[in-house]
């Protein structure tokens, strides 16, 4: 199977694995709102919201190394049981320490809550770890089937516990814990990973360098929940807590972008890591990097021409203020797009520091621009300074990673795609009915013409299989 082929069906793959757990989510929310009481949801919420903090400090996010190991381990199967060994055996018991003292600083809550939260926390844990192992070990499939299976499996049970059952939050830490413990064994039983465990090749050496990959990491996840959510509190602070619901729904179409961009950058992370060695590296990582631009650029211009429409379905209430954000968001996610593709690279390389360092400065960006421009912009302050902070993260690793890795941009293409957008950005932004038709008629043969080729190759291979019927 050729390259392309490859990264195209773990695309397809991938994407399974990050559409269905939004779905579930979107569908268990309503019933987590509606029968909890405030401020059991607010406990729900805010352990949802801690394990994206505890999960990287508790494992130093090793088990990110396990995945870009395993990679250069493929014909070596020694190599292949010393990484896993090291890599779960440290995960396990750091987390078991930090959970620890995570029990202990949780002794405002009853102890069945806490236990309840442990439980979850271990078990989260050890899912994403075993999860990275089987991206590693070039297993797409069964990576994105246990990322279904968790989220699923907790919508079923919150119906039943906390819908039915009238639970509370005791049911819903319930189905939190139980669904992530059902995707545990079935990564642990069709992965077959335990039996990769051989405590004899426990390594100081092989930890350590599996350590100095992935600390970085830290500051990078810490990075991107600021990125993310330094606006919010931002807005909290200066503006007040409408400004900060305004601007939470200005996300939600955006959010919609985004999700389509994560499964290409899972695919892209094994797909750069495995090439890197070829011969014709710089100019494959030019080709894809056209090719995956091209396909993104094509999905946001459909995605800001159906916004008008999108926005009047999604989101109800008194949230006309958030319409004239989305421009800026939309953009900046295109932005973001890029700089995640690069990140695939810096992984392929092993460079997590360089990753970490320039979601800092980009993190800070974001903050600095807040603050500065909140007193005056308002709500504004937050989408510019979102839509700055990715547009420095896209064209700093653009000319950063020249410094170790070539790669051949074709700086024309990318300039006219940039164009069209923030011109499709600047209708939209204006919100006049007849501009959203322009818009409407300008993205579909954006996106048509960009991506003909494809679309092209498409239709052929779907009229081959029809005339074999």
């Amino acid at each position: 199977m050729s390259r392309e082929k490859s990264f195209a069906k773990n695309t397809i793959i991938l994407a399974i694995g990050t559409v269905l757990p939004k779905i579930a989510h979107l569908i268990t929310l309503p019933i987590v709102t509606d029968e909890l009481t405030k401020a059991e949801y607010g406990t729900y919420d805010l352990i949802a919201t801690l394990v994206s903090l505890f999960l990287p400090i508790a494992t130093l996010q090793v088990q990110t190394a396990a995945f870009r190991f395993l990679i250069d381990c493929k014909e070596d199967e020694t190599g292949k049981k010393r990484v896993i060994t090291n890599v779960v055996i440290f995960v396990i018991l750091s987390s078991l320490l930090s959970l620890t003292l995570l029990f202990f600083a949780l002794y405002k809550l009853d102890l069945i809550v806490r236990v309840l939260i442990c439980v979850y926390f271990f078990t989260d844990i050890l899912l994403l770890t075993f999860v990275q192992v089987v991206r590693g070990l070039s297993n797409p499939k069964l990576y994105s089937l246990c990322m279904s299976v968790q989220p699923i499996v907790n919508m079923l049970l919150v119906v039943v516990l906390v819908y039915f059952v009238d639970g509370g939050l005791i049911g819903a830490l319930i189905a939190m814990a139980a669904s992530t413990t059902a995707a545990l064994i079935l990564v642990l039983a069709r992965g077959k990973i335990l039996c990769n465990i051989d405590c004899r090749l426990l390594s100081k050496s092989m930890l350590k360098e599996l350590i100095d990959y992935s600390w970085p990491m830290i500051p990078n996840s810490l990075s991107l929940w600021m990125l993310h959510f330094s606006d919010r509190l931002v807005l909290l602070q200066f503006v007040g807590i409408e400004a900060n619901a305004i601007y939470g729904a200005a996300n939600k179409i955006p959010s919609m972008y985004s999700l389509a961009n994560s499964a290409f950058t899972l695919a892209w992370q094994e797909n750069a890591s495995v090439n890197l060695k070829d011969e014709d590296s710089a100019a494959y990582y030019g080709n894809m990097f056209d090719h995956i631009l091209r396909i993104l650029a094509g999905i946001l211009a459909m995605l800001i021409a159906m916004t008008p429409i999108l926005f009047v379905v999604l989101i109800k209430g008194d949230y006309d203020a958030a319409y004239g954000q989305m421009a800026f968001l939309l953009m900046s996610m295109f932005f973001s797009s890029i700089s995640s593709f690069l990140g695939g690279i810096y992984v392929a390389h092993k460079r997590t520091k360089n990753v970490g360092a320039t979601t800092i400065i980009a993190a800070a960006i974001n903050l600095v621009i807040d603050l500065i421009l909140v007193q005056s912009l308002e709500i504004y302050a937050a989408s510019i300074s979102t839509l700055v902070a990715y547009m420095f993260l896209a064209l700093y690793r653009m000319k950063n990673i020249q410094s170790f890795q070539e790669i051949k941009f074709n700086y024309g293409s990318m300039i006219q795609y940039i164009a069209v957008l923030v011109v499709m950005s600047i209708l939209l932004w204006l919100d006049i009915w007849y501009l959203d038709v322009v818009n409407v008629i300008l993205g579909t043969v954006f996106a048509v013409v960009l991506n003909r080729a494809m679309i092209r190759n498409i239709w052929t291979m779907v009229q081959k299989k029809l005339s074999k019927k």
